[in-house]
């Protein structure tokens, strides 16, 4: 059955904050999902969203397939075990930057570390807007919020950074304005065979209006972001003459042009490299000194959790002598009860 993104919408009233950059992530999904059916030849009845709490958390009542709202930071276990119990479904995680980094820090650092294919949108706004402005593990060291008014004193995690400490196969990055990015990532996550992250920098209209505005701005955006693509070079800014380079151990801006450098002096982005020093150092990037790296940043192959399981399973039925109850019950001494 060929799909289209109305397949995917239901008559559910969206019921967020006018102007949330939730919208626009809502919009991509429901325009990747088409794509993927077509791509892994799937029907919609394979796919299944789970979420935790958090404004975000809504997203299962917003599309047309079948949906889990779970608790508070629980959203990973759920979407492990509905992976694990039916590995042919495509489990999707929508999960915040407190939901998924605060109390469900434990879950998603393990999911990851497993491999589970699950597929994980991870909104980051750098605060917690469904309980009105409370400060997140995001949040920037010194941001003044309702809990913090004197500006917080903790430094924030890094999504991308989290995501590799826990061995992670998969890790991309979008902006909520940039719906066609958003759409391809959702693509290439579902594609990836193990757990797949994706980070989307949206804003909170109500309680941290443009918090990623010094990256998401018309007029800064095309200096200050770099969409990454797997085999080309890094190449960004408004006239396209900028360009990432290597120098020694860390990444350096140059100008193409300048000092006879030319396209090919760039590095070439390699997002199926095992070793994840340059990932690493990419998801660092920050404006303004460097441009903040969006698009699929790593992508490398593993073994997953629900295969383990799988294998492990069927091994053990080959070789087991015990195959029912019957078996159990006569396979060690018995007697009768009188």
């Amino acid at each position: 059955m060929k799909y289209s993104p109305q397949d995917f919408k239901n008559d559910q009233e969206v019921k967020w904050c006018p102007g949330c950059g939730n919208y626009a992530v809502l919009a991509s999904v429901q325009r990747a999902l088409p794509d993927v059916c077509d791509v892994l030849n799937y029907a919609r009845e394979r796919f299944v969203f789970v979420s935790g709490i958090g404004c975000a958390s809504r997203f299962p009542y917003y599309v047309n397939t079948y949906g889990f709202h779970g608790i508070h930071g629980r959203a990973s276990a759920i979407a492990t075990g509905v992976k694990v119990a039916n590995p042919s479904l495509s489990v999707w995680q929508v999960t915040g930057d407190g939901d998924a980094l605060a109390i469900g820090g434990n879950h998603f650092i393990h999911a990851i570390r497993r491999n589970i294919d699950i597929n994980i949108i991870l909104f980051n706004n750098q605060i917690y807007g469904l309980t009105k402005g409370q400060y997140s593990p995001t949040s920037k060291l010194g941001k003044v919020t309702k809990t913090s008014p004197f500006g917080t004193v903790e430094h924030p995690f890094n999504p991308g950074e989290v995501v590799l400490g826990a061995r992670g196969t998969f890790f991309a990055r979008s902006l909520d304005v940039e719906l066609k990015l958003t759409t391809e990532i959702m693509v290439e996550s579902a594609k990836h065979d193990g757990t797949a992250v994706t980070e989307i920098l949206q804003n909170c209209v109500i309680f941290n209006d443009g918090t990623h505005a010094e990256i998401t701005d018309r007029e800064v955006r095309a200096d200050r972001t770099i969409v990454l693509k797997h085999g080309e070079p890094m190449i960004f800014g408004k006239d396209r003459r900028k360009g990432l380079m290597l120098d020694g151990l860390k990444l350096k801006i140059v100008t193409i042009g300048d000092g006879g450098i030319t396209e090919n002096d760039i590095l070439v982005h390699d997002a199926h490299e095992p070793n994840p020093g340059v990932h690493m150092m990419l998801i660092n990037m920050q404006a303004p000194d460097y441009p903040v790296a969006l698009g699929v940043i790593r992508a490398v192959s593993d073994h997953t959790y629900d295969d383990n399981v799988r294998d492990q399973v069927a091994e053990v039925q080959r070789k087991a002598t015990i195959r029912n109850v019957h078996d159990l019950l006569h396979s060690g001494v018995t007697w009768k009860v009188k």
